[in-house]
């Protein structure tokens, strides 16, 4: 089979790993870049033997058959109902939008155009966290009683880049709503959140936080708890366990050389992944197979847009919760 083409919209740190992946995989062909940033298109061009061009001639280009959505959050829905148009295939970083308005409007036009359309949830292909949602899927914990995600970032992000993306809840915490929304497998009635800034009191300035719980439940009661930080001197801190009826299943954290010393001083192991860039490299390749994979075997590519949207709503409800102090219901 020929290989499939696509273009690359975005030529920063997550389009560079989604470049690396289509180059690995044998039915896809990286054919063109853009990056507003010349030096930056530059780079993925020369690497990857692909043309540079804008996103006008990528959209009218008929020998484009997907493109990797990789630039700013505000320019997503935009671009998704452009190729949408056009009869692309898409590939989204999330979110489609921070306005959930925005988000359903965009998956309006791409369900009219019966648009394949997936959004970069990368997680759900991690091989570690992959491997609990398989074993609760197969029943081997039994019922699910509780969930708990742990997700830490080793520092916080620049400041301008907190500015403008969307808070905590959904820009970082919608990851693990995501996850949490899969492993429970039910409609989740309820979220109570709790946030403060101690990494760095001058975040609030923001109206941002950088320290953050939620209790999520579900139609009969099923708990995740989820927290999050900015924070942890010791790596890239991303766990998860699912306790259920018969058991519990854990995926623990992971490291760039997992082996472990032990002498007379005690045991001794490597560090943690300093970061998503490396902690998740695998998750990478797989969604992005994934992606390729549906479109040749004409099939709905997931996570979806509607997926996009009911973390999102979560990440909204939590947003409530904080402000009212309590409780609130998942409209």
């Amino acid at each position: 089979m020929k290989p499939l083409k696509f273009a690359l919209l975005g030529a920063g740190r997550i389009g560079q790993v989604h470049a690396r992946a289509l180059a690995s995989h044998d039915l896809a062909d990286l054919a063109v870049v853009h990056d507003p940033f010349g030096d930056a298109a530059q780079s993925i061009a020369t690497k990857y033997g692909c043309e540079i061009s804008d996103i006008d001639a990528i959209s009218k280009n008929p020998a484009i058959d997907g493109v990797l959505i990789c630039t700013p959050t505000d320019t997503h829905a935009d671009l998704i109902e452009l190729f949408s148009h056009a009869g692309k295939a898409v590939f989204c970083e999330k979110p489609v939008d921070l306005n959930r308005a925005r988000v359903e409007d965009c998956l309006k036009t791409v369900a009219k155009n019966s648009t394949k359309l997936m959004l970069g949830f990368n997680r759900r292909f991690d091989p570690h966290i992959g491997g609990v949602i398989d074993a609760v899927a197969a029943g081997k914990v039994g019922a699910v009683e509780q969930i708990i995600i742990t997700s830490r970032d080793p520092g916080l992000p620049p400041k301008d880049y907190i500015a403008v993306s969307g808070g905590i809840f959904r820009d970082m915490m919608i990851h693990d709503f995501d996850i949490a929304r899969v492993l429970l497998d039910e409609d989740i009635t309820t979220v109570q959140a709790t946030a403060s800034a101690l990494v760095d009191p001058s975040i609030s300035a923001l109206n941002d936080y950088d320290t953050a719980n939620v209790l999520l439940t579900t139609t009969s009661g099923k708990l995740a708890v989820i927290t999050n930080s900015r924070r942890a001197s010791y790596g890239y801190d991303q766990r998860v366990e699912v306790h259920g009826s018969l058991g519990s299943v854990t995926a623990q954290n992971q490291r760039a050389v997992d082996i472990e010393l032990a002498t007379a001083d005690g045991y001794q192991r490597p560090p943690l992944h300093d970061f998503f860039m490396t902690r998740y490299i695998d998750a990478y390749s797989k969604e992005i197979t994934a992606f390729v994979n549906a479109i040749v075997g004409d099939t709905n590519p997931t996570p979806t847009g509607i997926d996009g949207l009911e973390a999102l709503k979560l990440a909204e409800a939590a947003l409530t919760s904080l402000e009212s102090g309590r409780a609130v219901a998942v409209s």
